[in-house]
């Protein structure tokens, strides 16, 4: 045990002591007493198959910490940063996440499932067969994270960021992406039956195999996406969504170019083109009052 574990174990044993409401912790156990809040830093402790369901981290700095196979569910993560840590095969269902960072974690087989993960910063993590149903994840970023074989059935990413991520053989049937900005990353395989992608942007993506049965692609931007061998794709979600001639589609089937252009906003989605309108002019300036006469003086002589 390092010495930096030694004295936070000590001071959860401490804390635990003086407070009979929580379970009692002792050094080097692997269980450790419910709603205990971490605070400060603990990078890369060892924390690895503890039970800590229900903690606290709050603003805690576990960067590189190891935590595989560890309880934390219904964890709440408030601003903590866990940045490169190893949580793999961690719990962390119904945790609650704000403004927590796990950029370049490895999460392979973690179990997120119903997480409140709102705008939580995953990217470029291993999220590798990562399970995260159900969660409410909208504005996450996962940009160049691999999530491939995850799993999002049921998850809310709106306004999610997917920019260059793995998503090969992930599935997102029945999840809503709308606004999402997917861009670049690579969906083979990938369901997205059910799914709701309006206003998501696909742009440059490659989707070899993904299964579209039943997505909405209401004003998605497909500009070139390759749909060439996707799976229940048809003309009808075509119409409503954006491409060019850059766009791959599978034979018999043809991109729609929209009418008025679209500019898409990472993370937002499709918002309408702003066109430049001559300014008014500004009215000219009232004329200055015209000056009095100068006084006029009689003057008398004798």
């Amino acid at each position: 045990m390092t010495p930096r574990l030694a004295v936070l174990m000590a001071a959860l044993a401490a804390s635990a002591a003086l407070s009979p409401s929580m379970a009692s912790a002792a050094i080097g156990d692997k269980d450790v007493a419910r709603m205990v809040s971490f605070g400060g830093a603990c990078s890369r402790c060892e924390l690895s198959g503890r039970k800590l369901a229900g903690a606290h981290f709050m603003g805690a700095n576990f960067s590189g910490a190891a935590l595989v196979g560890s309880d934390l569910r219904e964890a709440r993560f408030f601003g903590a940063n866990f940045a490169g840590a190893d949580l793999s095969r961690a719990d962390l269902s119904d945790a609650e996440m704000v403004g927590a960072n796990f950029a370049g974690a490895t999460m392979t087989d973690a179990r997120l499932r119903s997480v409140e993960a709102r705008g939580v910063n995953f990217a470029a993590a291993n999220l590798v067969r990562v399970d995260m149903r159900d969660a409410e994840a909208p504005g996450a970023n996962f940009a160049k994270a691999n999530i491939s074989s995850g799993r999002f059935q049921g998850t809310s990413l709106g306004g999610a960021n997917f920019v260059k991520s793995d998503a090969r053989g992930a599935s997102f049937r029945d999840a809503e992406l709308t606004g999402a900005t997917m861009s670049y990353g690579r969906f083979d395989q990938a369901s997205f039956r059910d799914a709701d992608l309006d206003r998501a942007n696909l742009s440059g993506a490659s989707f070899v195999g993904a299964d579209f049965r039943d997505a909405s692609l209401d004003n998605a931007n497909i500009t070139g996406a390759d749909l060439s061998r996707t799976q229940g794709l048809d003309q009808d979600q075509l119409d409503e969504a954006c491409g060019d001639a850059t766009t791959k589609l599978p034979a018999g089937l043809a991109a729609r170019t929209c009418s008025r252009k679209l500019r898409f906003v990472s993370g937002r989605g499709p918002v309408p083109a702003v066109r430049a309108v001559p300014a008014v002019p500004a009215p000219p300036a009232p004329h200055a009052p015209a000056a009095p006469p100068a006084p006029r003086y009689l003057v008398m002589h004798d």
